[in-house]
Formats: C-alpha cells, structure tokens, sequence
C-alpha cells in the first residue's frame, strides 16, 4: 500500500497522489485553501483538502496522527487561521 504524500514550502502545498502506475503532483498556494477535513478508518485516516475553485483532494492511508499533524500544519499556515493575517 503506497502512502500518499505532502510537501510543505513557503508559499504553499504540493500533495502526491500516489497511484500504482505514476500519479500525480498538485500545488495549492495556502491562500487557496478553504478548509481541510480528516475522514478516519479503522486503521488509517484519508485527509481531505478542500481548495477554492477547484475540485478537492484527496490523500489516503495516513496514520490518524500524521493526518491530524498534517491538517495542522496546512491550518497554521492558511491566512485565515493565521494569528498575524491583518499585520
């Protein structure tokens, strides 16, 4: 089972959506998330990452933990959600 994975910078996010056969890479800048949901499994979690404009994406077989950390870190960095956004 491939784990799916996410990339962290500056200005934004980029998911890798692993797949059997090659897969496929997305950036969202931080300012174009709108929100982000965790759906748990009895094992593993799938986190949902919801971009404005565009369909959502979606990221498997994350432990609830990493997926949890995950959604914080995207959260923290989304200017909404950002102590120092007005500044």
């Amino acid at each position: 089972m491939k784990r799916d994975e996410v990339e962290f910078n500056d200005k934004g996010v980029t998911f890798r959506e692993k797949r059997l056969i090659g897969g496929t890479d997305n950036f969202v800048f931080y300012s174009d998330i709108s929100g982000v949901e965790i759906d748990n499994g009895l094992f593993f979690a799938t986190i949902r990452v919801i971009p404005r404009a565009r369909p959502e994406i979606v990221l498997n077989n994350f432990t609830k933990g990493d997926a949890r950390r995950v959604k914080e870190l995207i959260l923290q960095n989304v200017p909404s959600n950002r102590p120092d956004a007005f500044r």
